[in-house]
């Protein structure tokens, strides 16, 4: 299992960034894909999951509103707009081997990470 995730970089606040994940999973027919992010200091937290159709769609409520999570077959966007500061993190995609989404998303597999840097 391959998580790529790309389109991090540093920007000043109120810019938006699409970040990507480019997921391959050899042997495995259908699995839902998430975003989490790490900021400096804090433990990784939830940020969006979609399942594998695409029609099951979950955010923490901090992100709602601002951030658009979005799935083309294996590769799952995180658009993020308006960036603010406190969104400076790690963003990291995850996958889950399950066609839809449970109650909480529980990773197997995590990407490498892209970073985003907000600067005010």
């Amino acid at each position: 299992v391959q998580l790529q995730a790309s389109g991090g970089g540093s920007v000043q606040a109120g810019a938006s960034l699409r970040l990507s994940c480019a997921a391959s999973t050899p042997n495995r027919r259908s699995y839902s894909l998430a975003w989490f992010r790490q900021a400096p200091g804090k433990e990784r937290e939830f940020v969006a999951a979609v399942n594998w159709k695409g029609d099951n769609i979950k955010y923490a409520d901090s992100v709602k509103g601002r951030l658009t999570i979005s799935r083309d077959k294996n590769t799952v966007y995180l658009q993020i707009a308006s960036l603010k500061p406190e969104d400076t993190a790690v963003y990291y995609c995850a996958v889950e081997f399950r066609s839809d989404l449970d109650e909480t998303f529980t990773p197997h597999f995590w990407g490498q990470g892209t970073q985003v840097t907000v600067s005010s």
